[in-house]
């Protein structure tokens, strides 16, 4: 499955939800099918896309929330696993795109490559649902599946290593803090 396609598969599904991705390759892709200012896409913070999307479930609990995240980034960050599973927002669904490597950055393989379970780590960690997807349908099913659930959801998709020709974007860093910061305070003027 590619990522891309994966992204475009739930676009409808997410787009009127806060998002926050990682940076790279998962952000490029996002912002290329329509940028919103409801989406964040984290740059310069290797690992923090679930804590902070954490952060937001527990502040604007009333919002459904949505972390795209990556089998590097996730690595580098394990304990929010257990983080999350301590709290349990019910309006957070983590989902990981596992391509078994850090593509943005420079291909290099990723300890999913040699075995470690992400999925595994996420149910011992207590997150309360852990789905696994490897195909289109499988990964729209567990998306639905998650967002009807009110149940904080991690989700490991695997994904091919293959990214966008630029991970260029014609957002500035600054502009998109200040869309998504405006964003999150009209959200909590309605609450």
């Amino acid at each position: 499955m590619l990522r891309s396609e994966a992204l475009q598969t739930i676009y409808p599904d997410i787009a009127e939800h806060i998002v926050v991705t990682i940076m790279g390759a998962v952000a490029v892709e996002l912002y290329t099918l329509g940028h919103r200012h409801n989406f964040f896409y984290l740059e310069h913070a290797m690992g923090l896309a679930s804590s902070m999307g954490l952060g937001i479930a527990l502040a604007i609990p009333q919002e459904e929330v949505i972390v795209l995240d990556g089998d590097g980034s996730l690595l580098m960050n394990l304990g929010t696993l257990s983080t999350m599973a301590r709290y349990k927002p019910r309006n957070l669904l983590h989902i990981v795109f596992d391509n078994e490597t850090l593509l943005s950055v420079g291909g290099f393989p990723t300890a999913t490559a040699t075995g470690t379970d992400l999925a595994g780590i996420a149910r011992s960690s207590g997150i309360p649902i852990v789905l696994e997807a490897e195909t289109l349908a499988s990964f729209k099913d567990a998306v639905a599946r998650a967002l009807a659930s009110e149940t904080l959801t991690t989700i490991i998709a695997k994904v091919e290593p293959v990214g966008p020709k630029s991970f260029q974007m014609d957002l500035p860093l600054l502009e998109n803090r200040f869309q998504f910061k405006r964003s999150l305070e009209e959200l909590r003027r309605r609450h």
